[in-house]
């Protein structure tokens, strides 16, 4: 019974991962249209890359068992951040185009180099730890990303930057892949997807909090603007600087397993 759980809450978990690694789709169709890349940043995709690589990694056989699954999703999904890579250097610019290329070509060479190290520098006993450790790492690097979100929504009271249904994607994401860990009894799956499904709750609490809050277009009070204007438009720069910071650590946020 447990075996049948623990297949059914990883298949699970592929559809959500899935999901997620398709919703930035959207963005490279507009990007294919009108032949540029905008203001859009690909570091997302290619740290996402990199995680997706190395969780696939951590998920074959000879480095944890009964984990397959997890390599199923994470191998797909860095199929797909390949793709979006390859979309977005075609269509940069020539200095973007160049600093991409060398940013995936040291991701490519640093997983290689992970894999490598783990299959004929680590011992066989020892490959599982080493492999999970640096795993848990960056899981939990990218469930931590949500915090600056979760933080602008406190101070702005408003849910602009944290849309629910991402929110609740990242919650059930988090989840199964906990239960996942559990049932498989691997703590290098567990912890990191048990910090996700909490901050994932969080999350959908604050959107439960702050939903019907109406804030005016850049996410200040009109009338603290009317009182303190010199002040406001300071607010204002810096809040816009950090919503640039948000939808940068959305991106993140949408490639986590």
């Amino acid at each position: 019974m447990r075996m049948i759980l623990h297949f059914l809450f990883g298949i699970l978990g592929n559809g959500v991962d899935l999901f997620l690694f398709l919703v930035p789709a959207i963005t490279f169709q507009r990007i294919i249209k009108r032949k540029s890349t905008e203001k859009f940043s690909c570091v997302p995709y290619i740290i996402s890359l990199l995680t997706c690589l190395v969780n696939a990694w951590y998920g074959l056989p000879f480095v944890s068992p009964n984990n397959i699954l997890l390599s199923t999703i994470d191998f797909t999904g860095a199929a797909i951040e390949s793709v979006y890579v390859v979309i977005f250097i075609v269509f940069a610019p020539k200095k973007v185009r160049v600093k991409t290329s060398i940013l995936l070509a040291v991701v490519i060479i640093v997983f290689f180099g992970f894999a490598l190290v783990s299959q004929f520098v680590i011992p066989q006993h020892y490959r599982q730890l080493f492999c999970g450790l640096t795993t848990t790492i960056l899981c939990i690097c990218m469930y931590a990303s949500p915090l600056a979100a979760m933080r602008l929504v406190i101070e702005t009271r408003s849910v602009e930057f944290m849309p629910f249904l991402l929110s609740l994607a990242m919650f059930l994401c988090g989840t199964f892949w906990f239960v996942f860990g559990l049932l498989g009894h691997d703590p290098f799956i567990s912890v990191p997807n048990g910090v996700g499904c909490g901050l994932g709750a969080l999350q959908l609490i604050l959107y439960a909090i702050y939903r019907n809050n109406k804030r005016d277009g850049d996410g200040t009070n009109p009338t603290a603007t009317a009182t303190a204007p010199l002040m406001m438009i300071a607010g204002r720069r810096d809040l816009a600087k950090r919503k640039r910071l948000v939808q940068f650590l959305i991106s993140l946020q949408l490639h986590i397993l």
